[in-house]
């Protein structure tokens, strides 16, 4: 997978290598506003297939003290949120990501937060994040990736992880009062159209099962390398975009908790330009209403979806 690989980008450890404010459906129904920081750091070591994150990373740990530096910068940049997320191509509970040093000096500039969400691979669950808890004032949520409930398809990612394992370290964090959020593939490599719909729902079903308390459904993208060989090889082909409306159909309509759509780069999953807009538009009304909204009527492509 390394092999396949193009050149990573240029990033400083003082910064980070994007923030955004977004809008979310919270817990209790209100729209909030969010700092998302996406933190510069070392390299995940997993190198699942599907990942592209790894573009904006170096090879080392970063210096202490650099973490706190690219939050003071975001936030210095960004309006006032009620909530702020973490990412950071890889696990904050990766001691060689994230100096656990430094994370006295991080919590305190997530006081003004009610809820800090970071993200972390499953196997790094364990007694040490309640440490980081302890430091926060907001509550603490967790973002880990399942990807996807089948386990055979789970096993030739490349993550490390077994569906049990998963669910083990989503108990860890119930028993601990702390949120879970679970990011999910819609039509990981390996999987044919016809089995997505089915596996999206079952991985949506058992997550919610584990206590998720929202799902972030994440169309699985070309361009790292591994997956465009997969392509050329017949093994990978990216969802539609009546596929992608398909599964986030499915998995509100279960009504067992709040569901997202990754809505970044949407176009790329799309063949009309008629209706794009509308459809993306629809999308993003359904993230935040968290119901289904009518179909849009297209005549230019309305054999495909």
């Amino acid at each position: 997978m390394i092999s396949q690989r193009g050149p990573k980008n240029r990033v400083d450890p003082t910064r980070p290598y994007a923030f955004l404010r977004e809008q979310e459906r919270s817990e209790n129904g209100a729209i909030v506003d969010v700092s998302t920081i996406f933190l510069t750091n070392r390299e995940c070591p997993w190198h699942c297939v599907m990942c592209d994150l790894w573009k904006n990373t170096i090879d080392t740990t970063v210096p202490r003290g650099a973490i706190p530096k690219q939050i003071d910068f975001a936030l210095s940049q960004l309006p006032a949120a009620s909530q702020i997320k973490l990412y950071n191509s890889g696990s904050f509970f990766d001691r060689a990501a994230i100096p656990p040093d430094d994370w006295p000096e991080i919590a305190e500039r997530l006081h003004a937060f009610d809820r800090v969400i970071v993200e972390s691979h499953p196997s790094l669950i364990g007694p040490q994040i309640l440490q980081f808890r302890e430091l926060l004032r907001g509550k603490l949520e967790v973002a880990m990736g399942l990807e996807t409930a089948d386990p055979e398809t789970l096993a030739r990612l490349n993550k490390g992880i077994t569906v049990e394992d998963f669910a083990n370290a989503a108990e860890f964090l119930r028993e601990h009062d702390i949120a879970l959020r679970t990011f999910l593939l819609i039509k990981p490599p390996f999987q044919t159209d016809e089995e997505v719909a089915k596996w999206s729902r079952h991985s949506v079903e058992f997550s919610f099962n584990c206590g998720s308390t929202v799902i972030s459904l994440i169309p699985t993208r070309l361009g790292n390398g591994a997956l465009d060989v997969l392509a050329r090889e017949g093994r990978f082909t990216p969802p539609k975009l009546s596929l992608i409306e398909e599964c986030f159909d499915e998995a509100l309509g279960l009504k067992k908790g709040r569901v997202f759509v990754d809505l970044w780069d949407l176009e790329q999953f799309s063949d009309c330009s008629d209706c794009f807009r509308r459809r993306k538009s629809r999308l993003k009304e359904m993230n935040l209403g968290q119901e289904i909204l009518p179909r849009v009527d297209c005549t230019r492509c309305a054999d495909r979806h």
